[in-house]
């Protein structure tokens, strides 16, 4: 069995204060013998106004912020996932990117958020990610590391049980879902959509979450969590920013969550409903 350590920061506009929290992260968890740090969605900044969003935003080749922890991942040995923001093609958009360092600090793997959160409510908000963020065209294929082969997903990518259902079938042993929840949804549905996702899909769910206040109008749920392929919650940190970075742990073991798929067989009707 191998630890995985799921992360908990609050980000500001600050490259330099959000990479000295994610080496922070990386730093506890080498210390506690994790063998993976998964940190929270936009890392690199803040929930922001768009505008300022993408005037700060560089490319992942440049970016201190990624070039930093990629040799934290070198100097510790340690893989790291980690959801940042990236200029889009057409420098008018970002797009919303979980990378993968390996031990090396080589980025091997990227996904683009698939599901943008669009709303327009008559006489109420109107909220639209997808006039500055660019949708993602494709699911990426699980990948080999050191806790299990890992299927990527983003927040708003949670309320969507397809994606991770395709990414099941296609061989995941555990799904990510960075994330930064507002406290209303937080609290109505977080913990609800983890634990269905980990149960439907009999995987581990990871999900690193944004928590705190990161400036006057937004303010993140918290509660990193770590959910087992039977939807029990192994490890769960809490909803308001600490002194320092938070990590919490817990075993991922691959023969208990295979001893669940044989036990509970999900054999789905394909010849009644199209195959996921």
């Amino acid at each position: 069995m191998a630890i995985a350590a799921v992360g908990q920061i609050c980000s500001t506009t600050s490259m330099v204060h959000n990479l000295s929290q994610c080496r922070h992260l990386v730093q506890k968890a080498v210390a506690a013998g994790a063998k993976v740090s998964f940190q929270p969605l936009s890392a690199s900044s803040s929930s922001q106004p768009a505008a300022e969003t993408i005037s700060l935003v560089q490319p992942t080749s440049t970016s201190a912020f990624v070039l930093g922890l990629q040799s934290s991942a070198k100097a510790y040995r340690l893989p790291i996932s980690v959801g940042i923001h990236e200029p889009a093609q057409d420098g008018k958009k970002v797009k919303n990117t979980l990378l993968w360092i390996d031990e090396h600090g080589e980025i091997k793997q990227r996904y683009q958020k698939l599901h943008l959160f669009d709303v327009d409510i008559p006489r109420g908000p109107i909220l639209k990610e997808s006039n500055s963020v660019e949708k993602g065209m494709e699911i990426v294929k699980p990948f080999e590391t050191p806790v299990g082969n890992v299927g990527m997903l983003i927040c708003f990518d949670l309320r969507f049980p397809e994606p991770s259902l395709s990414l099941r079938r296609e061989g995941a042993h555990i799904l990510t879902y960075p994330s930064a929840f507002t406290v209303p949804t937080g609290i109505a549905h977080w913990s609800t959509l983890l634990r269905a996702r980990a149960i439907e899909t009999q995987s581990y769910v990871v999900a690193a979450a944004q928590v705190g206040s990161h400036n006057e109008k937004r303010t993140s749920y918290g509660h990193s969590m770590i959910v087992s392929p039977w939807g029990d919650v192994l490890a769960e940190l809490g909803g308001e920013m600490k002194d320092e970075p938070e990590i919490a742990l817990a075993e991922i073991d691959l023969e208990r969550m295979e001893k669940i798929r044989k036990e509970m067989p999900l054999i789905r009707r394909t010849d009644v409903y199209p195959e996921i």
